[in-house]
């Protein structure tokens, strides 16, 4: 099947022009087209011969493809690696999830001989497996630069984790676990959080999801972070469609920032032209930025404290494989498994940082864009002579088609941000999430339950009578020794297996007219 022309697919928007590179080049394409112009014009109308001979174009545009071929395929590279390591990611979080959704027992009996209950099992688990969901959505504000984890797709997930280092005595800054103290504000002290209120049903309905309180609505309207994204040059989500829905409805004590946070377009974006003038302009510019004072006035300086958030929630995954461990629930076999699947999550994570973070050299961009721009400078003198007036569209395509190449390289060099181009990390945790949740909907029945069944015909197309049937049918052949050292029916059984694959053989290599 041919593949659709994504240009002409669905039909042509502003969306789509956006994520060309049309409105990122036409401003030095415009340039450069017109300066072929005057070339043209000076030269054409006689007022002075502009032409000089052609023999460097060939060599310089030879070695100007190449680098500029080099450029865009190692963004490329970039790009397509970004992709492998989420699928690296959403394989290890469906393997973590099935290992301890089905191999660790739900009925158990710890270390001190107390049994736990079915439903405190269950329990456990599926928060072990909403940690997982967690490490994707973490993964995705990392690479984004967004830090901290108030947000409304991350904190439902990870709110129940310890918050200070000593579970009694008083609570103080000092015993703050890495985890929350990186999210501190002072605004909002955590110390001023409390455990929620009960939930008044047993069930919940996705469409009333309101995880924010009172205070998150007021401030949603007011924060930078809850500004319409009309008007951005981001993929915008539809408003009936908000997976944070499908999470927890936890009421935090500070606001929660929303899963997709894109900067706003800005007039510089749409004329990047211009940005030697925001230069000038930033100088004016008041600054409303709130800025914390002390008694005597001074500036105070807000604290940093850096915390690796994904890297804290596989650290807890691994802390769930010691207990399990420790309480004999796993066999050393499936205890590998799950090790060597969170070892993947945290070399994963690793790549992504570095994919995120290395980019090329200044002093290699700096120089290529230097290098095109004196290229094109010099084209119009190069090719006046022999094409005339042609030398303005023919500086025009070439300005376009050098530019374009460039450009490409330089916003698919960096995949995790915003951009239309960039992969889409909030669609690969909206599907992790469903396949997690699948994994959690299996009810790990007996095989007996579903195999010896009236819809099962496991030896069809040779004989297409259920396993029920052939079970309960004491006249049938399976049912019989064959010879005397036989299992009954073993060598009919064989024969039957071997007409299957006779008669599978044959109707899979018919050829479809």
């Amino acid at each position: 099947m041919v593949a659709e022309n994504p240009l002409f697919q669905g039909g042509f928007t502003m969306r789509k022009l956006n994520a060309t590179v049309v409105n990122d080049i036409w401003p030095e394409t415009l340039f450069f087209t017109a300066f072929a112009a005057m070339v043209a014009i000076i030269t054409e109308m006689n007022i002075h011969n502009l032409s000089v001979n052609n023999g460097l174009l060939t060599v310089l545009g030879t070695v100007l493809g190449l680098v500029i071929s080099f450029r865009t395929s190692s963004a490329y590279e970039r790009y397509q690696e970004g992709r492998k390591m989420w699928t690296n990611i959403q394989i290890a979080s469906r393997n973590i999830a099935q290992i301890v959704w089905i191999h660790v027992p739900t009925e158990r009996v710890d270390k001190d001989k107390v049994k736990m209950t079915t439903v405190q099992s269950v329990i456990e688990k599926k928060s072990i497996i909403n940690l997982v969901q967690a490490f994707s959505v973490s993964v995705k504000h990392f690479l984004r630069g967004e830090t901290g984890i108030y947000y409304d797709d991350l904190y439902p997930l990870i709110c129940m984790l310890p918050r200070y280092a000593n579970s009694v005595g008083p609570k103080t800054d000092a015993d703050m676990l890495p985890l929350w103290a990186a999210s501190e504000e002072e605004e909002f002290p955590l110390h001023n959080a409390r455990p929620p209120p009960p939930s008044r049903s047993a069930t919940g309905d996705p469409q009333s999801h309101t995880a924010a309180s009172s205070l998150n609505d007021d401030t949603k309207s007011q924060g930078s972070w809850f500004r319409s994204m009309t008007g951005r040059r981001t993929m915008s989500r539809s408003n009936s469609v908000d997976p944070e829905k499908a999470l927890a409805d936890i009421q935090s004590h500070r606001p929660l920032k929303p899963a997709r946070n894109p900067p706003e377009a800005s007039f510089y974006d749409y004329f990047p032209f211009l940005r030697i003038f925001s230069v000038f302009t930033r100088c004016f510019r008041r600054k409303n930025k709130h800025t914390l004072r002390d008694a005597m006035g001074r500036k105070i300086k807000p604290s940093f404290t850096e915390s690796n958030v994904p890297l804290e929630i596989t650290i807890y995954l691994n802390n769930y494989l010691a207990y399990c461990l420790r309480n004999t629930w796993l066999q050393p076999a499936l205890a590998t498994g799950l090790m060597n699947n969170v070892a993947s999550l945290q070399d994963t994570l690793s790549n992504l940082d570095r994919i995120g973070n290395t980019p090329l050299p200044f002093a290699y961009q700096a120089h290529l864009r230097m290098s095109l721009w004196l290229y094109l400078l010099l084209l119009p003198f190069q090719v006046v002579g022999s094409l005339h007036y042609l030398t303005i569209p023919g500086t025009a395509f070439a300005s376009f088609l050098l530019l374009g190449f460039l450009e490409i390289g330089q916003e698919i060099e960096n995949p995790f941000n915003y951009d239309l181009n960039d992969l889409d990390l909030d669609a690969f945790c909206n599907t992790i999430q469903r396949e997690l949740h699948e994994v959690t909907a299996h009810t790990m029945p007996d095989p007996g339950a579903f195999v010896f069944t009236a819809w099962n015909q496991p030896l069809a197309p040779a004989d297409r009578r259920s396993a029920d049937e052939l079970t309960r049918d004491v006249a049938a052949d399976y049912t019989h020794a064959d010879h005397a050292d036989a299992e009954p029916g073993i060598a009919t059984l064989r024969r039957t297996l071997l007409k299957n694959w006779r008669d599978v053989d044959r109707i899979t290599r018919q050829t479809y007219s």
